[in-house]
C-alpha cells in the first residue's frame, strides 16, 4: 500500500519521536531554517570574534602579547568544545536538541558579552578613545561570557551541517543528489554571514561602538535561534545511538583480549545480530571489510563470551561495532591530510596580514585606507563566487563525462582543493619577490609602506577561496557520508579539529624557521622589518609541504576502503 511509502525509509522521527512522513518533513524544505540558523550565526561568531584582540587591547587594556594569546586560546576551545557537543548529539540528545541546548547557551553568552561592554560598572571605564581600564572584575564577566560562547558553538558546529544532511534519505537516489548540493550552499551561507561581519560589523565596531559592535551579533544569534526553531515540526532527526566511545572502546578491549584467536576465514561465521536492524540505535548495518584484520577478532566468538545467557559486549562485539571502528580508523590519514591545507588557509590570518603592511592601503588618491586584514573579503567573496559555479555548472558537466552521480568523487574533489591552494602559496610567494625588487631597487628598505597596493594580493586570497570550494566542502561531505551512521557528529567534530592543529602546525613552522634562520646575527626569514626579511621562502616552504602532502593524499585515497552500509536505518 502507498502508506507504508509516506514514510521515510531510514526510520527518521520527527522531534515528538514520532515516525517521519516524507512527503511532510526534510529535503529543501526544511533546510532554509537550517541554512538560515548558519548563516545569521557565523555572522554572530565572525562579528564578534574579528576584531576581538583589539577590544583586548583597547578596551581590556592587554598588552598586544597578552591580548594575541587569550584570543587564540579562546578560537583554540571553540575548536576543541564542538567534540563535547558531538558526543552530547551521539551518545544521548541527538543532533536537533543538541543544536537547540547549546544554542540557548550561545545566546546567553552573546547577550552577557553585550552587557559587559554597555552597562556602566560592567563597561570598561575610558578616559578618552583608547585609554581604558578594565577591573579584575570586569575582565572575568567578559571572559565567562566568551567562554560560554565556545561551550554553546561547541554543540552547534559539530551538528548543524550534519543535521541538515540528516534531512535527505541515503536510501532515495533524488535526495542523495541533492545532498551534495546541501553541502554547498552551507558552506555557501556561511560565507554571506562572513561576509557581513568582516565589512559592516568590524566598521561598526571602529566607529560606532562596542555596544552595538557586540549587540548586533547578539541579535543575530537570537534570529539564528527564532530560524532553527521555527523549522521544527518539517526536521527528520536521526535517533542517538549511546555513547560511540563505549562502543569504540569494547571493540579494542574484545580484540587485544583475543589477540591469540585466530580469524575464521568465512567471515560468515563471525558475530552479528540475526534481525534485519544493527543493534546500535540509529545506525544501519555495516557489511564486513577485509582490511585490519586484527579487530575481527571481537567478533570471534569464544565460550567466556556469554555470561548467564547473556552477551559480555566487553568480550564479543557485532561486526557492525568492529565496522564503526575500522571507518574511524580509515578516516585518520584523509583527516591528517586536512591540517597543511589548514595552515595553508591561516596565513591569511597571519603573513599575509603582515605582508600587507608592507604595502599602501589607500584607494584612489584621497580616498580612505582599507584595513590590512579586510582583505580576507576578497576569499569570501571567492566562495560566494565559486559555490555557485561549482554547483551548477561544474558538477553537471563533469557528471556527464564521468557518470558520477556527484560529478567526481568526495576525494577527488578533495585533491583538486589540495592542487589549487598551491597556487596561493606560489602567488604569495612571487608577490614577495616582486616586492622585495621593488624595495631593493629604490632602496626602500627602512619605509614602513612602499608604494605598491595591497591589491596585489587579492590573487592570494582568491585562490584560497577557491581551494575552499574544493577541499573544505568535499572533506565535510566526505567526513559525513564515510562516518559510521552513529558517529556522525564525532566525525564532523573531527574534521573541525584540522584547522585547529593547522593553525598549531603553523606556529611551530614560524617558531622552528625563525630559530634556525636568524642564527649567527642574522634577521632571518621574518624580521619585524620585512624588508630586510624572506618571506618568500616561508612560502616556498609552505608550497613544497602541500605538494608533499598532495602526495601524501593520493596514495591515501587510492588505498581508501569505503564503507558498505546495508539495509536501512531504524
Amino acid at each position: 500500500m502507498a502508506e507504508d511509502d509516506s514514510y521515510t525509509k531510514d526510520g527518521t522521527v520527527d522531534c515528538r519521536g514520532n515516525p517521519a512522513k516524507r512527503s511532510e518533513t526534510g529535503t529543501w524544505k526544511a533546510c532554509p531554517y537550517i541554512l538560515g540558523n548558519e548563516c545569521c550565526e557565523r555572522l554572530a561568531y565572525y562579528g564578534m570574534s574579528s576584531n576581538l584582540v583589539v577590544y583586548f587591547k583597547k578596551r581590556l587594556n592587554q598588552h598586544s602579547t597578552t591580548a594575541s594569546n587569550n584570543v587564540s586560546n579562546w578560537s583554540g576551545t571553540c575548536y576543541i568544545t564542538p567534540l563535547i557537543g558531538a558526543f552530547v548529539a551521539d551518545a544521548y540528545l541527538g543532533r536537533y536538541y543538541t543544536i537547540a541546548t547549546f544554542s540557548i547557551i550561545y545566546v546567553i553568552g552573546m547577550a552577557l558579552l553585550t552587557l559587559s561592554a554597555s552597562i556602566p560598572g560592567l563597561r570598561p571605564a575610558c578616559h578618552a578613545n583608547d585609554d581604558c581600564h578594565a577591573t579584575t572584575m570586569q575582565s572575568i564577566v567578559c571572559f565567562i561570557a566568551l567562554y560560554l560562547i565556545a561551550l554553546g558553538t561547541g554543540g552547534i558546529k559539530p551538528c548543524v551541517s550534519s543535521f541538515g544532511a540528516d534531512q535527505f534519505e541515503d536510501t532515495n537516489e533524488v535526495e542523495k543528489k541533492h545532498k551534495s548540493s546541501f553541502f554547498n550552499w552551507f558552506y555557501f551561507s556561511i560565507n554571506i554571514g562572513a561576509l557581513v561581519a568582516s565589512s559592516v560589523l568590524v566598521w561598526v565596531q571602529m566607529n560606532v561602538g562596542w555596544n552595538w559592535g557586540f549587540g548586533i551579533p547578539a541579535v543575530a544569534m537570537a534570529i539564528a535561534v527564532v530560524s532553527f526553531f521555527s523549522g521544527t515540526r518539517l526536521y527528520r532527526n536521526q535517533k542517538p545511538g549511546g555513547s560511540p566511545l563505549t562502543r569504540i572502546c569494547q571493540v579494542l578491549v574484545a580484540s587485544f583480549r583475543k589477540y591469540h584467536v585466530e580469524v575464521p576465514a568465512n567471515e560468515e561465521s563471525l558475530y552479528e545480530t540475526g534481525d534485519a536492524d544493527s543493534a546500535i540505535k540509529g545506525s544501519r548495518k555495516l557489511e564486513h571489510t577485509k582490511d585490519l584484520r586484527f579487530f575481527d577478532k571481537a567478533a570471534v566468538q569464544t565460550e567466556s563470551d556469554i555470561v548467564k545467557g547473556l552477551v559480555d559486549p566487553w568480550r564479543l562485539c557485532t561486526v557492525t561495532q568492529v565496522e564503526e571502528l575500522k571507518a574511524i580508523i580509515r578516516l585518520l590519514p584523509v583527516w591528517a591530510t586536512g591540517i597543511v591545507f589548514a595552515t595553508v588557509y591561516g596565513q591569511m590570518g597571519t603573513l599575509f596580514v603582515l605582508q600587507g603592511l608592507t604595502m599602501h592601503t589607500k584607494i584612489g588618491k584621497g580616498g580612505f585606507n582599507i584595513p590590512e586584514a579586510s582583505l580576507t573579503i576578497f576569499d569570501t567573496l571567492s566562495v560566494l563566487f565559486w559555490v555557485p559555479i561549482y554547483d551548477r555548472l561544474i558538477v553537471p558537466a563533469a557528471r556527464k563525462l564521468t557518470g558520477h552521480k556527484n560529478g567526481i568523487t568526495q576525494l577527488q574533489r578533495m585533491g583538486i582543493g589540495l592542487f589549487i591552494s598551491i597556487f596561493s602559496m606560489l602567488s604569495a610567494g612571487i608577490l614577495e619577490v616582486i616586492r622585495l625588487n621593488y624595495v631593493k631597487r629604490h632602496n626602500l628598505y627602512e619605509l614602513d609602506k612602499i608604494d605598491m597596493s595591497i591589491f596585489w594580493q587579492v590573487p592570494q586570497y582568491f585562490i584560497i577561496g577557491c581551494a575552499e570550494v574544493f577541499f573544505f566542502i568535499g572533506q565535510l561531505e566526505f567526513f559525513y557520508e564515510q562516518a559510521p551512521d552513529a558517529m556522525r557528529s564525532l566525525c564532523s567534530a573531527l574534521q573541525l579539529t584540522t584547522v585547529a592543529l593547522g593553525s598549531y602546525l603553523s606556529t611551530l613552522l614560524v617558531t622552528i624557521v625563525t630559530n634556525i634562520s636568524t642564527r649567527h646575527g642574522k634577521l632571518g626569514w621574518i624580521p619585524d622589518n620585512l624588508n630586510h626579511g624572506h618571506l618568500h621562502y616561508f612560502y616556498w616552504l609552505l608550497a613544497g609541504l602541500s605538494v608533499f602532502n598532495l602526495g601524501i593524499f593520493m596514495l591515501v585515497a587510492k588505498w581508501y576502503t569505503y564503507k558498505k552500509p546495508l539495509g536501512t536505518l531504524r
